[in-house]
């Protein structure tokens, strides 16, 4: 086991954990950027039960309670960023102020504590590349604080930047005139989305996804079009796919043992598969 806890001086904080067994119960008060590189992470946000695979992260408001557990064969490689909530509200009114106001008003923070939509992510592009930096600055034992802070901020710039274009991006595809439907229907789609992720490699029923979103099925399978632009079943699959395609990189399984661990049942669908979403077979990748 091995844990890095850095505690900065104006109270954000960063945690990087490689571990196989680990639970922290009953977490809140601050907003949470959890990332899993290796292995696999258990949540438990309010009534929700998600896991976080490999190459995905999810950012919690600073009022949610959640528990976090690791019980994996495997060491699981977690870095979770804990942003105290006054150094993301003055973020919020430099993000969104203009320009005139902020140098009139520096330090008028009259908005609340933002509050964003809580869903899983793909770890990729500008985020991804922040924090393999940050992470490699901490494996090296840095102690500066500018430093650190410098790549907290372009987290939260990384993120709110991935956030606001996916939430806007989607939520324009659907075709509703109420932007409140529109928000409630991204929302439980979120959820539907996450409980995919989170169960890519069990048996998965069309009416279960539909009723953790709280949505009919033909609802689900007409807006989940719409706002991902394919259907659940092909969402799915990508993520069995990307899942399967870490497990030849970083494991020495074979081929026939990954796909039942990703959850297909046919080794020559896999193939198939895996094959005309990477250009490659499987066994030439590995």
């Amino acid at each position: 086991m091995m844990k890095y806890n850095r505690i900065l001086i104006n109270k954000n904080e960063i945690i990087s954990e490689v571990t196989c067994d680990a639970y922290y119960p009953m977490l809140t008060g601050k907003y949470a950027f959890n990332v899993v590189f290796n292995g696999e992470a258990n949540y438990t946000i309010e009534k929700r039960q998600i896991t976080l695979v490999p190459g995905s992260f999810i950012f919690l408001n600073h009022d949610t309670c959640y528990s976090h557990k690791i019980d994996s064969s495997v060491e699981v490689n977690t870095l979770s960023v804990l942003f105290d909530p006054g150094f993301v509200q003055d973020f919020e009114y430099s993000y969104r102020a203009e320009a005139k106001k902020l140098l009139d008003n520096p330090a008028d923070l009259k908005s609340g504590q933002p509050r964003f939509m809580e869903s899983i992510y793909t770890l990729q592009g500008d985020v991804k590349f922040n924090l393999q930096h940050l992470t490699r600055h901490l494996e090296s034992g840095t102690n500066d604080q500018l430093l650190l802070n410098e790549y907290l901020h372009h987290c939260l710039i990384n993120y709110y930047n991935l956030y606001h274009s996916e939430i806007e991006r989607r939520e324009a595809a659907l075709k509703f005139l109420s932007r409140t439907t529109k928000t409630e229907i991204i929302r439980r789609l979120s959820i539907a989305k996450d409980y995919m992720i989170s169960n890519y490699n069990k048996s998965i029923r069309l009416d279960d996804i539909a009723q953790m979103a709280c949505l009919s099925v033909n609802h689900l399978l007409r807006t989940f079009k719409q706002a991902y632009q394919q259907s659940p079943h092909q969402f799915l699959t990508k993520i069995r796919l990307q899942q399967a395609k870490h497990l030849l990189k970083h494991t020495d399984y074979p081929v026939n043992e990954i796909v039942d661990i990703v959850g297909f049942e046919c080794p020559s669908s896999f193939i198939r598969l895996f094959r005309n979403a990477f250009n490659v077979t499987p066994g030439q990748y590995r």
